[in-house]
């Protein structure tokens, strides 16, 4: 009788620490819902932050009547440079536009990687407006990464020339086609 005791107390410690064990694995629903309250409060911190850069690019640009467009993961900015006829020299008054710009792209999106898209008006031979407009977009290159700070290897450079279906005014040249003669920044990669 007493080993049979023995065994029955042995079967029913065996069994306590099997429930033990077994319960060892489930999660608390107190736990559970204080970690989707976190995760939920992240989210909410994000897009307040994702926010917050939109509103301050917005403003910083507002006063140079820069256009901002999101596509698809990425954003252009438009009208950021603009060129005298045959010029590839940037403006002064362009070079804040570039330096809030650079301000903005160090402050919150360090890794990106940007695009300098250069144009030209619709006037002269196409093969010197793209030659033109691949000048336009590398002195915007180097300004951002000399004076502005980014790194070289995030800032690239593309000419467009005088492609009519990004023309801002349609066969626009001397004074009304200024906004023709432009470098536009697109944000490929957002960077982490």
């Amino acid at each position: 009788m007493a080993i049979t005791r023995s065994r029955i107390g042995r079967g029913v410690a065996v069994l306590f620490v099997a429930v033990l064990c077994g319960c060892s694995n489930y999660v608390k629903k107190s736990d559970y819902d204080a970690t989707i309250a976190e995760l939920r409060s992240n989210d909410q911190k994000q897009q307040q932050q994702i926010d917050a850069i939109t509103q301050e690019m917005h403003t910083k640009f507002a006063q140079y009547d820069t256009q901002i467009t999101a596509m698809a993961g990425r954003i252009s900015v438009d009208t950021i440079a603009h060129f005298d006829t045959n010029q590839s020299t940037l403006r002064d008054e362009d070079k804040q536009r570039l330096d809030d710009f650079a301000k903005v792209m160090k402050d919150h999106h360090a890794n990106a990687v940007i695009t300098a898209e250069g144009f030209a008006d619709p006037s002269g031979p196409a093969g010197y407006n793209q030659q033109l407009a691949l000048k336009r977009a590398q002195a915007v290159r180097d300004y951002l990464v000399q004076t502005g700070g980014l790194n070289a290897d995030q800032v690239r450079a593309v000419g467009y020339g005088k492609v009519s279906n990004r023309q801002v005014v349609k066969g626009a040249t001397g004074e009304q086609g200024m906004p023709n003669r432009r470098v536009s920044l697109t944000t490929d990669f957002a960077g982490t």
